[in-house]
């Protein structure tokens, strides 16, 4: 997958709700680049003290994910199927280095892959999918990801199920969303 299409499956104003998304993100991560990527990130206190990754454990990878949560009507709600997003490099989405699937699923362009389980979660900010804490499940002993023990997902914008209710059992909506995922391995003491 070398892009992400964000698809409007149903009237829900995607199109621009994707634009002011996609602008609102790329604006404000694009000015922050005062922590080095190896830094673990910011969190607000106390509300998310729990998606603290354990220590023991130092940040080995830092990406930026744009693409769209995946649901599905199954007649009296919205049920979260899967994350489709492309993983860059920086925060202006340049220098593809991967992509985020269902599992859920890291797999960097070398083709190394982490697939990881929800420990921990919170919702700082209304409109946005939960910052996780999630552990690793299985992993590679090669490449980019290779050895990742926990991942984080924070800095979140949109990718909410539609408040709307879907018009038949088995519609797809695809909302946008952006984040920022750490990536982080054991520490060799």
């Amino acid at each position: 997958m070398n892009s992400i299409t964000l698809v409007k499956h149903r009237a829900l104003g995607l199109p621009a709700l994707a634009l002011a998304l996609l602008t609102l993100a790329s604006s404000a991560k694009a000015q922050d680049h005062s922590a080095p990527d190896r830094q673990a990130p910011e969190l607000p206190s106390p509300v998310c003290d729990s998606v603290e990754v354990p220590a023991g454990n130092r940040v080995s990878a830092h990406v930026y994910a744009l693409g769209v949560q995946i649901y599905q009507w199954n007649d009296s709600a919205w049920v979260f199927v899967a994350p489709e997003a492309e993983l860059f490099a920086d925060p202006g989405y340049h220098g593809s280095v991967g992509i985020h699937y269902a599992g859920p699923t890291w797999e960097a362009n070398d083709g190394s892959q982490v697939v990881a389980a929800r420990e921990a979660g919170c919702s700082p900010f209304p409109g946005a999918i939960p910052w996780l804490r999630l552990a690793a499940v299985a992993t590679f002993e090669h490449g980019r990801f290779a050895g990742v023990t926990y991942i984080q997902r924070v800095n979140t914008i949109g990718g909410t199920a539609p408040a709307e209710a879907g018009t038949h059992v088995g519609e797809e909506a695809r909302v946008p969303y952006t984040a920022e995922y750490y990536l982080y391995r054991a520490t060799k003491d």
